[in-house]
């Protein structure tokens, strides 16, 4: 259990739900159709502090922490993005939730599109945020450069180093602000409600498993397109800030050839967290995609475009 308080945000609860054998924290608001919202590192269920009142009065919205993140538990382990998936649907089924729509950001994403290739049944739409898709592109020049943008999961990933970084430097707090479009998004208070908890040994750890596991484990066959050959059949939009300093939004992956109903928006007012950035672009995404009526007219299997609101 972590000593770190909770931030607070009007309107939602707060629950430990059982698990896959692990305790997890759930931030809940709204009553209807259930939607899930998955984070990314470095953060935890706050991050959908301003979208979550725009989603609650219309619908119920469950908002977990992932193991090792915020108030759940953080055991020992690689912290596979796999495992990530897998949380998602114990947690479904602990909460007898059959089918639900899904909000993801970052490494939240990333099993947000392995729940969706495995289970697409409990997936009824799928809003993916600044990340990468399941099948990469050839080979290219662009790539390898773009990789460069990695440095610092090499950093974190480092025995000693890693937890280093995110126990004693300021590293948590410069990756989220630095970069923004609107650093506004962020108050001092916002920026040590993440840094916080992931100070606390056991949630730094996880961190580092995190990224040593996919430099080390997982990189490597997802290059090689462990991927292809599986297709997405879940509605899905992946809706993108192109001033991203991890993710370059050129490098998106060969999703065109996999997914039945998938476009990409990408948006030049934002970078990486965009849920914070552009937290009513995000909810009219979301709400139009849930409801079948988002306009794909601009923005069909092959176009990726910046759009405006």
């Amino acid at each position: 259990m972590t000593a770190t308080p909770m931030p607070h945000v009007d309107g939602v609860s707060h629950r430990d739900v059982a698990a896959a054998g692990i305790r997890f924290h759930v931030a809940e608001a709204g009553e209807g159709d259930p939607v899930v919202l998955l984070h990314g590192w470095p953060q935890h269920w706050y991050c959908w502090r301003k979208v979550v009142p725009l989603l609650a009065s219309e619908r119920r919205v469950i908002c977990p922490d992932m193991r090792g993140f915020g108030w759940s538990d953080a055991p020992p382990g690689r912290y596979e993005k796999q495992a990530m998936a897998d949380d998602l649907f114990a947690l479904l089924d602990t909460l007898k939730l059959e089918r639900v729509d899904l909000v993801a950001h970052d490494w939240g994403a990333w099993a947000g599109f392995l729940a969706c290739l495995d289970r697409p049944e409990r997936i009824r739409s799928y809003l993916a945020l600044n990340m990468p898709t399941p099948w990469p592109e050839p080979p290219s020049l662009g790539g390898v450069l773009s990789a460069l943008r990695l440095w610092y999961q090499v950093a974190l990933a480092t025995p000693g180093l890693g937890t280093a970084l995110i126990r004693r430097t300021d590293l948590v707090k410069r990756i989220i602000s630095t970069g923004a479009v609107h650093p506004e998004a962020w108050s001092d208070g916002d920026l040590e409600a993440f840094a916080a908890v992931l100070r606390e040994p056991a949630r730094a750890s996880a961190s580092v498993h995190l990224y040593r596991t996919f430099l080390l484990r997982e990189l490597g066959p997802y290059l090689r397109g462990e991927h292809r050959g599986r297709r997405l059949a879940v509605p899905t939009l992946l809706l993108h800030g192109t001033r991203d300093l991890a993710v370059d939004h050129r490098r998106l992956g060969d999703w065109e050839r996999w997914a039945d109903d998938m476009s990409v928006e990408l948006r030049d007012d934002s970078g990486h967290f965009i849920a914070e950035e552009l937290p009513q672009v995000v909810a009219q995404r979301a709400r139009a995609l849930f409801r079948g009526e988002l306009d794909r007219s601009n923005r069909g299997a092959g176009d990726r475009e910046t759009s405006d609101l």
